[in-house]
């Protein structure tokens, strides 16, 4: 099977519009500023990738997501890192049906149904913070819940039809706080999105200021876990966390394979390089694939996590080596000729940048292999 052709198939099969629609648009614009990538992904009905047919999804498995992720990171980096932040969203409601809440099934559907794209005001950018834990505050009200709080960045920021935030609210049985997942409407009065993300690169995908002045939030949008204050959902934040790092991971590699591509199409590079570069980046993907197919299994413990994390940071010691080798390959020329084999190069060191980092998880990864319980920083 030739390069990329086994996740371009995925693409194809689960959106089948997307990827011939994204091959007519130039790289460099659909990395800028109001890219239209993201508005092909809602049209080819990519907001629901993860929800199962049973809800009017596409009924990914996380492997095809994986694929689909690389696929489209090689069209569009930004693209692929913004869509991954709608995905973890998307997961962590689905996750939320699980535990058994119809509301939160419905919500799904609702997404599903009218491709609208959620964006994550989680706190999966907070050092030592769960995945739900609280980024914003919250005020009970007789006509829902008043929320308060800025998330930086946010990526979907101009496109999102939905902002998930997780907050603490009195339980209904007035015996202390609960976490809840408010979906807040884009359109809700005091929301607003200001400039954040300056860089040039991954500028598609949106990620900007989003704050929260005082917005309500009715009781229908407002999904109870029934998890006291000071208690973690334990399951949900881990399974959360490696679909995080198992979609990220995709997406930068698609970042890099795009590079890898194009050394591998220029028949004047030696054969020996070609196939040298061909070997390591596939060998980064079937890491990735192996906690893909682990997700699949149902095995979403803390075993998988650490997995998870510690072939990401595999995966970006590997793109340590493939890019700069695929940016020498494809020489100088290239290099000063077009602005796509420097922003490509750029992007594919993105995934260094999202959390938890390699050094913070330092300690806790040594502790772990001691046999204590993996904690994340």
């Amino acid at each position: 099977m030739r390069f990329l052709e086994r996740e371009r198939t995925t693409l194809a099969k689960l959106l089948p519009d997307l990827d011939p629609a994204l091959c007519e648009v130039p790289l460099m614009e659909l990395e800028r500023p109001g890219s239209p990538g993201i508005r092909l992904f809602r049209d080819s009905g990519g907001p629901g990738l993860l929800v199962p047919e049973t809800y009017q999804g596409r009924g990914a498995t996380a492997l095809d997501a994986l694929r689909v992720q690389r696929a489209l990171g090689s069209r569009s980096p930004s693209l692929a890192v913004a869509t991954t932040m709608h995905h973890f969203s998307m997961a962590t409601l689905v996750g939320l049906g699980t535990l058994g809440d119809g509301l939160a099934w419905m919500l799904v559907e609702g997404v599903a149904g009218g491709n609208r794209i959620i964006a994550s005001g989680f706190a999966e950018g907070r050092a030592g913070s769960g995945v739900l834990d609280p980024s914003m505050t919250a005020a009970v009200t007789a006509d829902g819940i008043r929320i308060n709080g800025v998330k930086r960045p946010c990526s979907l920021a101009h496109s999102m039809d939905i902002l998930t935030a997780s907050v603490l609210i009195p339980r209904e049985d007035g015996q202390g706080d609960e976490l809840a997942v408010a979906l807040v409407p884009a359109e809700s009065e005091g929301l607003t999105v200001s400039g954040f993300w300056s860089s040039a690169f991954l500028a598609g995908a949106e990620s900007e200021q989003v704050t929260l002045t005082d917005v309500l939030v009715p009781p229908d949008l407002v999904l109870r876990t029934a998890t006291a204050a000071g208690e973690r959902l334990d399951e949900l934040q881990t399974a959360g966390l490696i679909w995080f790092q198992v979609l990220m991971t995709g997406s930068y590699l698609g970042a890099a394979s795009a590079l890898v591509e194009r050394v591998l199409l220029n028949d004047r590079i030696p054969e020996h390089e070609r196939v040298r570069l061909f070997v390591e980046t596939e060998a980064a993907m079937a890491t990735a694939e192996g906690v893909a197919r682990r997700v699949d299994s149902g095995d979403l413990g803390e075993s998988a996590l650490a997995q998870a994390l510690y072939t990401r940071y595999g995966v970006q010691d590997a793109l340590g080596r493939i890019v700069p080798r695929a940016v020498e390959l494809l020489g100088g020329l290239n290099f000063m000729t077009s602005d796509e084999i420097g922003h490509l190069a750029a992007c594919a060191n993105g995934l260094a940048l999202h959390p938890p980092s390699r050094t913070r998880m330092t300690g806790p990864f040594s502790a772990y292999l001691a046999d204590s319980p993996l904690t994340i920083a």
